[in-house]
């Protein structure tokens, strides 16, 4: 079974998260099937927050891959901010 889900990485109390396509049995920031984006909960100024690629998660998600809690609210996260760019 493959998950979305996120890899931990950064520094000591300051963290920052791959977006990965990964099967359920591997370690948390182990070996990923392909990276999706990231995720910045200590962006500043103008360092972006948050970007995943659409197109290819929506490929994953079609593929039967199932996202994590907090995936799934940046997914939905995502989709908003390119909804209100195009607006």
């Amino acid at each position: 079974m493959v998950t979305i889900r996120l890899s931990r990485g950064g520094s000591k109390k300051n963290p920052f998260y791959q977006v990965v396509v990964a099967d359920v049995r591997a370690k948390r920031d182990g070996r990923y099937i392909e990276r999706l984006g990231f995720y910045n909960p200590n962006a500043k100024g103008g360092e972006v927050e948050l970007r995943i690629n659409r197109e290819r998660a929506d490929y994953w998600l079609g593929q039967g891959a199932q996202p994590t809690d907090r995936a799934a609210q940046l997914l939905k996260q995502a989709a908003k901010d390119v909804e209100a760019v195009a607006a």
